[in-house]
């Protein structure tokens, strides 16, 4: 256990109606429909006729082509809160901020520890795709793979999804990354301020004929990698150095072929934040040593990844097809404090975990006619992970107690997954305003467990007209454990020693199994946007996840039953100079026996929740965000842009004292953030302040608490940042 568990026995756009955005794509006759994409080509010219093509003739290509590529992977019906550049940028924090701390401004998104985030009261279950491939699953906790700053925009699509999206399924976030196309040109940025925080970073992007490219890269260095244990304005041994890279590169063959690569790579190190003025219990005893003092440990956490994704898109006539290739590799590497953790926890674990995912994707739609467009896909990827761990613990005697000095326990292991995917759909005009989009997934992995699902998906769509879409899906989903954080380890081994496990139970985790109803209405009204959805979903074998050792890597295990329901309710409104918005979510998620990984819990636990219903850890009744911004145009303020925001939640759970798992909530909070910017058209200069948490709002994410917690955790305290961009 970490020290977290030492803890625990002694935390332009704002938002505009983009993010209320399309509960379904589906579109009145009367205005310019998706499927424009698909219409058949004029024929081509012969070489003898054909003029040179202009930069504005492979702009209107490289559009077309992307439009294409939409086409392939339209929301159909499912729930899409899209975010722009403009809009992050217009966030307090702008692009300088971690993907995660944006992604907490969408509707139903609850804030937890180590950076997490949840969508729907689902505990990850995430997918992202960048320009419509998958990036696949990697280790990192902490670290934020992706920057904002190689963001053009992105979807957050959860609800009832399409045939098209499956295996990761609260949420999929699409991004659409920048390009040479559009952004020609370069900017370098610093930025910093509290905390000893600093971000140096640059992008360019070019264009040369058809051929395109973008490049992005920073630095990021503080003092609060990750949330103090707490709540201090100044956590000890909590620093983190965090790099990113990133590569666009496309080039457009002809008016109907594009060939695309990106890559990115993410080198991040963690301080594990100390508690205070604690002391080893004297329990344990190394080399005659009783004592340690919590301020003097030194734990780390290193986590890198690289990613590479190439595909190739053609679009002639009626059809539409994208074929990519995929590759991901990551490492998670935990260096404990040795001494320190054996005298408080009597184990210390040196962990090194590595995973390479790679794989195809191939995807297509064709448009049969006005009233029916098939898509149609195949998905197969390869995992393979391999874990080497080394704990020092101690021989207990028959008493429980100590009998020996500490000693190593190697406990090595490595896997292979393969998983495959194939779907198939039709999106059905009935009426001009009345689509229906029907499918059907069949999903199938073997690894760790081979199981398979055929899966059907339906959603309605009716634009009665007057600015109202309503929304109607079922989709039956099957999501694998994350292969890269099971656990497996030989638990016979530590018996005996201050490293045995409460039970030595321990099932393989199983693939979760949801039967799940989205329903929804939005409506649009001069400049007001409001929409509210409702979601109910049923589990087999729920998936979650926690925290059960040193090296803070979170472990799956199942509920046999889940339930899941709620709702969101968002409203924006943006005319002029002036952007608003507002959202507020009710859920409520429950689990009931928890049939794997049972060596990780409390024999008691175990046997209260085999037969009841309890609060799932990362369950928060109330989720909120909001904001608001302006913009000046004319005058001498002209270039200056003031904007605010705001998230609010009322808890998430904690296990009271004598109470059951999970069975209360950590009192609410809301924090708010201010950012004032202007920018000197004249010299390509922008400059930028922001405060975050301004209130100085003191409150806890996790108290230490909880069914798979083992950390408590606090918000940031009140932090003052600047920077300044020079564009060219």
């Amino acid at each position: 256990m970490s020290r977290y568990a030492i803890a625990l026995r002694a935390a332009s756009a704002l938002i505009p109606l983009a993010l209320l955005a399309n509960a379904a794509h589906a579109q009145s006759p009367a205005a310019p429909s998706a499927d424009a994409a698909s219409e058949p080509a004029a024929p081509a010219a012969t070489p003898s006729t054909v003029a040179p093509a202009t930069d504005n003739d492979i702009v209107i290509t490289g559009q077309r082509l992307e439009a294409a590529r939409s086409l392939i992977q339209p929301s159909l019906g499912a729930t899409d809160y899209a975010i722009s550049n403009a809009t992050i940028q217009a966030l307090p924090g702008g692009d300088n901020q971690q993907l995660n701390q944006i992604l907490l401004q969408v509707p139903g998104v609850v804030q937890d520890g180590f950076g997490q985030f949840h969508v729907r009261d689902d505990h990850n279950n995430l997918q992202y795709r960048i320009n419509g491939i998958i990036l696949p699953e990697g280790l990192a906790v902490f670290g934020q793979t992706l920057s904002p700053r190689l963001v053009e925009k992105f979807d957050l699509l959860t609800g009832a999804l399409p045939a098209q999206y499956g295996l990761r399924t609260a949420g999929i976030v699409d991004i659409t990354t920048k390009s040479g196309m559009i952004h020609n040109g370069g900017q370098v940025s610093i930025y910093g301020g509290s905390n000893a925080m600093i971000e140096p970073s640059a992008e360019y992007g070019g264009s040369r004929g058809g051929t395109n490219f973008y490049l992005s890269g920073d630095y990021r260095h503080n003092d609060v990698g990750i949330e103090s244990v707490d709540g201090s304005r100044h956590p000890i041994h909590d620093k983190s150095d965090q790099y990113h890279a990133f590569a666009y590169l496309d080039h457009i063959i002809d008016a109907e072929n594009r060939i695309s690569f990106l890559g990115g790579y993410a080198d991040q190190k963690f301080q594990i934040p100390n508690p205070r003025g604690l002391h080893s219990n004297g329990i344990f005893s190394v080399g005659g040593r009783t004592d340690f003092l919590s301020d003097n440990l030194d734990e780390r956490q290193r986590e890198r990844t690289a990613f590479g994704l190439t595909s190739f898109l053609h679009s002639a006539g009626p059809l539409s097809l994208q074929a990519s290739l995929f590759v991901r590799q990551s490492s998670l590497d935990y260096h404990p404090d040795v001494l320190g953790e054996l005298l408080f926890n009597g184990v210390a674990q040196r962990a090194a975990k590595r995973d390479l995912n790679m794989g195809a994707q191939l995807e297509g739609a064709y448009k049969v006619s006005e009233s029916h467009t098939l898509r149609a896909g195949a998905i197969v990827s390869r995992d393979r992970g391999t874990s080497n761990t080394t704990t020092k613990v101690f021989p207990l005697d028959a008493n429980g107690d100590q009998a020996g000095e500490p000693f190593g326990i190697a406990d090595n292991s490595a896997a292979t997954e393969w998983t495959y995917s194939v779907y198939l759909q039709d999106e059905w005009r009935i009426l001009p305003r009345l689509t229906l989009n029907l499918g059907v997934r069949f999903d199938a992995y073997r690894g760790y467990r081979s199981e398979r699902q055929l899966s059907p998906r339906a959603n309605l769509v009716w634009t009665p007209g007057t600015g109202t879409t309503f929304h109607l899906g079922y989709a039956r989903y099957f999501s694998p454990p994350p292969f890269a954080n099971i656990a497996t380890p030989t638990v016979a081994k530590f018996v005996g020693t201050s490293a045995e496990s409460p039970g030595l139970q321990s099932t393989t985790p199983f693939a979760e199994r949801q039967d799940y109803f989205d329903a929804g209405i939005q409506q649009k009204m001069g400049g007001f946007t409001i929409g509210i959805d409702a979601y109910d979903r049923k589990s087999r074998n729920l998936i979650d996840e926690g925290q059960f050792g040193a090296p803070i890597i979170l472990t799956p295990f199942n509920y046999r039953d889940g339930r899941i329901r709620g709702i969101e309710g968002n409203l924006s409104y943006a005319r002029g100079p002036w952007l608003a918005y507002a959202n507020l979510a009710h859920a409520k998620a429950q689990g009931r026996n928890i049939v794997s990984s049972e060596f990780n819990f409390d024999p008691a636990d175990l046997a209260t929740i085999r037969n009841h219903y309890i609060y799932l850890d990362h369950d928060q009744t109330w989720t909120g965000s909001a904001g608001i911004a302006y913009r000046f145009v004319g005058g001498a303020l002209e270039g200056t842009r003031f904007g605010a925001d705001l998230i609010y939640g009322s808890g998430l759970r904690t296990t009271p004292d004598l109470g059951p798992p999970n069975g209360a909530h950590l009192p609410g909070y809301t924090q708010v953030n201010a950012s004032l910017s202007h920018r000197f058209a004249a010299l390509g200069l922008e400059i930028r302040f922001d405060v975050v948490n301004l209130f100085d709002k003191v409150y806890k994410i996790r108290d230490g608490s909880g069914v798979g917690v083992g950390a408590p955790q606090y918000g940031p305290r009140r932090g003052i940042f600047a920077g300044v961009t020079k564009t060219f």
